[in-house]
């Protein structure tokens, strides 16, 4: 009986964990470079200039990251973003959404 409390335990907390985000400051990082992550913020920016398009998400805290994403949200809209986290040479770190 122990054994199944436990292993529901474990399940209930990855499914959590799953589902979290991360914060923007947190992962403008190289060791997160090429890895998938999570934020949540407010879009802005939207911007389509033929086949590049993508947006800038600000979180609670107020940082800010570009997103690379065919997906284009309005400005305002609160999103979660789930891509690869990419760093250029002119454009910094960046989420690449597929």
């Amino acid at each position: 009986m122990k054994t199944i409390k436990l292993l529901a335990t474990i399940m209930l907390s990855l499914l959590l964990l799953a589902g979290c985000t991360q914060k923007i400051s947190d992962i403008k990082s190289t060791e997160y470079v090429g890895k998938t992550v999570t934020v949540s913020g407010v879009a802005e920016n939207p911007i389509k200039l033929g086949k590049i398009s993508g947006y800038t998400v600000v979180d609670n805290n107020g940082d800010k990251i570009g997103v690379s994403s065919e997906d284009l949200p309005s400005a305002g809209d609160k999103v979660t973003v789930k891509g690869t986290l990419m760093k250029d040479t002119l454009l910094g770190y960046y989420i690449l959404v597929k």
